[in-house]
């Protein structure tokens, strides 16, 4: 290769792997980006072309390269898609962090997201202070009295922004849980950094399910953000700095497997291994999704009725992160009153992303109302996914459609089912 000397190391390193992409263009039908565009620079094989170009020293590290590197959304679909099982995740992580290193991306907004992802969102008292604070500005209304002095760009993210939880609902969970009636296994349930400030009702819905089905259940202190955002911000290096703290609160010998009822935090967990080698293997080997754990254990048969429609649509990173399709489908058919209705878009992005809804606004809206149409066309009572940051795109989704549907996990739902019985 010519020009060594002049890449970024980050690059040269990807080099092999790029070679794996034979450029059939199988990929490019998943692709939200491409389908939105029509630019083949915007579907997986042209963005490897470009990472592979760098690393050939035929092509800059520029601009161009940093905005093809971040218009992604990173949903993995090309991947299963790919008969050649190109590891497409892993070298748009490793082209951000380049991107990162060589300051392609400033200016305020960049500053603002990575003093959140380094100094806000792993920190759990600095992100419950800030929320509570939030909470507070939303109860008294004084958002909707400033909204309407911001700048656009800061209105939009207002929009997306949802009612922050009351205060119950927004704490971790106990460190252990018996299971119910015969102890069939032990699990450790892995709380994350958003989950327990916005979705503190999942979580704790998840532990009741678990000991509902035999499962004692332990959650183990010292624990803390997965490190996903920051890697799919080009921040590996504190990524790994997360995950190591995850390492040091998590025994794998003490629990049969890591519980994740974030699709995000599943699919950053179980590659732990390639995070870090030689240290995260163990720990990765043990991470399940929790519809997984569920279904394997056997979904309580004493159910009640949870009358209504329910469209499940796939979280990005459980579908193609983690190949897990079925079991969230076999929770939800398996609660009486409820009827599983399938849309005709559940396996693509919906456009969150991570922080993407945030960073590339109009892309994002191009990609959901893809979503909104086919879920609007079957007008359901209920839309289930299993990962936060759908949750929440969905339902700034629905209420711009003025749609009446409820957005939900779908362990919620069976923990309804289990309430009621």
């Amino acid at each position: 290769m010519s020009g060594e000397t002049t890449v970024h190391p980050e690059m040269l390193g990807l080099y092999p792997e790029t070679l794996d992409c034979v450029h059939c263009g199988l990929c490019l039908t998943a692709c939200p980006t491409y389908r939105a565009t029509g630019r083949e620079t915007s579907s997986p094989r042209g963005r490897i072309y470009l990472m592979r170009g760098v690393a050939e020293g035929r092509i800059p590290l520029s601009g161009t390269v940093a905005e093809e590197a971040y218009l992604c959304l990173g949903c993995r679909a090309c991947e299963t898609a790919c008969p050649a099982g190109v590891a497409y995740g892993s070298l748009l992580e490793h082209t951000r962090a380049a991107v990162e290193a060589q300051g392609l991306r400033d200016g305020l907004p960049k500053r603002i997201e990575s003093s959140a992802l380094r100094n806000l969102v792993p920190h759990p008292r600095r992100l419950h202070w800030a929320m509570s604070a939030l909470a507070a500005v939303q109860h008294l209304a004084l958002d909707r009295v400033v909204r309407p002095l911001l700048p656009k760009r800061l209105r939009e993210m207002h929009a997306l922004l949802p009612k922050i939880p009351a205060s119950s609902e927004r704490g971790r969970l106990p460190r252990f849980t018996p299971a119910n009636g015969e102890r069939r296994g032990r699990v450790a349930m892995f709380e994350g950094c958003i989950m327990p400030e916005m979705f503190g009702r999942v979580n704790a819905a998840t532990v009741r399910v678990l000991a509902a089905c035999g499962l004692e259940v332990v959650s183990p202190e010292g624990q803390g953000c997965c490190g996903a955002l920051q890697a799919h911000g080009g921040e590996l290096e504190f990524a790994r700095a997360l995950a190591r703290s995850n390492l040091a609160a998590f025994d794998p010998e003490d629990f049969d497997s890591l519980v994740v009822g974030s699709a995000g935090c599943g699919a950053s967990l179980r590659e732990l291994g390639d995070w870090l080698p030689g240290e995260g293997d163990a720990l990765a080997a043990k991470v399940r999704d929790v519809s997984e754990v569920i279904v394997e254990a056997g979904i309580p048969a004493d159910l009640n009725r949870v009358a209504g429609t329910v469209c499940y649509d796939d979280p990005c990173h459980l579908i193609h992160g983690q190949g897990v399709s079925r079991p969230p489908r076999a929770i939800l058919e398996a609660i009486p009153g409820l009827e599983l209705v399938q849309h005709d878009d559940p396996g693509s992005c919906c456009g969150a992303a991570g922080i993407y809804n945030l960073t590339q606004p109009e892309m994002s809206r191009t990609v959901l109302a893809r979503k909104m149409d086919a879920l609007a066309a079957l007008d359901p009572d209920f839309i289930a996914t299993g990962n936060p940051g759908c949750m929440m795109q969905l339902a700034t989704g629905v209420k711009q459609r003025g749609l009446r549907a409820e957005v939900v996990h779908p362990v919620e739902l069976l923990d309804r089912a289990l309430s009621s019985a």
